[in-house]
């Protein structure tokens, strides 16, 4: 397992790159950093981020579920960001997430 507090910030320093109105999977952020199966810990590190100007929200699960909602203060938070970038989001998932996904190992 990769030292959680240097995974951690490697997460951070991704998530930051994701451009406004656009979403990225804890996997597609996991396989960028060479730690395929570790998509569960980037999770953790965007429960860590929080206060640490990460667009955490911006991060949901391969489905375009936000399954990490539950980490945000508030009940919506989590969606009203996303909403607030112009991102619709109905039932917890991303409306038209493929066109929304930005990959990182594309994109860096």
């Amino acid at each position: 397992m990769p030292n959680s507090t240097h995974f951690f910030d490697k997460c951070h320093e991704v998530a930051r790159q994701i451009p406004y109105g656009r979403v990225t999977s804890y996997g597609a952020i996991a396989r960028y950093l060479g730690a395929t199966k570790s998509a569960r810990m980037v999770g953790y590190a965007m429960t860590a981020s929080h206060g640490k100007d990460v667009p955490a929200h911006r991060v949901v699960n391969r489905k375009g579920l936000l399954t990490g909602k539950h980490h945000f203060e508030g009940t919506n938070l989590m969606q009203q960001l996303l909403e607030s970038e112009g991102i619709k989001v109905e039932g917890n998932q991303i409306i038209d997430f493929e066109s929304l996904f930005w990959d990182p190992a594309k994109a860096l």
